[in-house]
């Protein structure tokens, strides 16, 4: 499943993993890049998701 396809709440549980392995601290440096860069992706689309969000209320008040 890519990025995109996840909800914000699979987004979030992944990116609390994540956090946990960095917390941790027991893996390689090759592994903690390849774990930040994906946090940071899966960052990026719960923010859009949050975007999406707001702008689907705003226009639901803006035009009843």
């Amino acid at each position: 499943m890519s990025d995109n396809n996840l909800s914000y709440d699979q987004a979030l549980r992944r990116i609390e993993e994540i956090v946990s392995i960095l917390e941790k601290g027991e893996k390689g440096i090759d592994e903690l890049s390849a774990l930040v860069i994906e946090a940071s992706t899966l960052i990026k689309v719960s923010r859009a998701k949050l975007r999406q969000t707001e702008e689907a209320i705003s226009d639901a008040f803006s035009n009843p």
